[in-house]
């Protein structure tokens, strides 16, 4: 299991395997590298670089929940790219990921090669967020990874035509199973620090920051996270952005689907 340690003394789990143009793939809020296990094998050849962050998956609890925020978590991805002597990458970033990938920009850009963002961008909708906070920092309430899996269809909005294979994949992605039911894979205190940031600054400095660099944007065309009229305004501001809408999918698509999988190949290009 590959670790490293920041500067505040907590081990982070992270993957680096291939060679190539360096992809540095930044999870959702409440997840974990797994997040990426659909994509990789549609991928073009590269160095693919995943990491869990602090309290989430196989990194450290940080037993400061304060410190569950953008910009420690984007220091936490600096000293990741100085561990692996990385000049600079390319940031493939899901939800959270995604904030973090244009704060990073922002903060360093001379670090970022170009950023994907999987179904988040400048402005949040706030029903989206709303939706997250129902669940976030709690168990769920099946019992077993087959009732999460008949669950989640109807939990998460603007999913069709999804096998229900597939959700039991994502089940036993996101929750383990114990001898009392199902566990989250993060630090329940999470929520704490969620809740304690307050309302959601201005963005859009930090899509800005993207200016000259290959960016992409998937959108779920169903996602109750980023709307459509936002996607939009950022096509609308880098008209020169690939962008992909996939169909039957909402906050997050999988990233395995065939227009998820052009948009990314076509980003990647631009950087090679």
């Amino acid at each position: 299991m590959a670790t490293f340690t920041t500067s505040d003394g907590l081990n982070l789990f992270y993957t680096d395997e291939g060679s190539g143009l360096p992809l540095l793939c930044l999870p959702g809020l409440t997840r974990t590298t797994e997040d990426f296990q659909y994509v990789t094998p549609h991928l073009p050849p590269c160095r693919l670089i995943k990491m869990d962050y602090r309290g989430r998956g196989q990194s450290d609890v940080d037993p400061n929940w304060q410190n569950y925020t953008l910009p420690v978590e984007i220091r936490d991805v600096i000293e990741l790219m100085d561990h692996l002597s990385l000049p600079a990458c390319a940031i493939l970033g899901t939800s959270r990921g995604g904030l973090n990938g244009m704060g990073l920009a922002a903060a360093a850009p001379e670090r970022v090669l170009g950023v994907a963002l999987n179904d988040v961008g400048p402005e949040l909708d706030p029903e989206g967020l709303a939706g997250i906070m129902v669940y976030l920092g709690r168990n769920p309430t099946a019992r077993s990874h087959s009732e999460a899996a008949m669950a989640l269809p109807y939990v998460l909005k603007g999913f069709a035509n999804v096998p229900p294979e597939r959700w039991m994949q994502e089940a036993q992605t996101h929750f383990v199973q114990t001898p009392e039911g199902l566990s989250i894979t993060y630090d329940p205190h999470l929520r704490d620090a969620v809740e304690a940031g307050g309302d959601v600054p201005d963005l859009w400095p930090y899509f800005d920051a993207l200016a000259g660099k290959p960016t992409c944007l998937i959108r779920g065309a169903g996602s109750d996270l980023l709307s459509a009229a936002t996607a939009q305004k950022m096509q609308d501001r880098r008209p020169d952005m690939i962008y992909a809408e996939v169909p039957d999918r909402g906050h997050v698509p999988f990233l395995d689907e065939p227009e998820a999988v052009a948009a990314l190949a076509a980003w990647m290009e631009k950087m090679q």
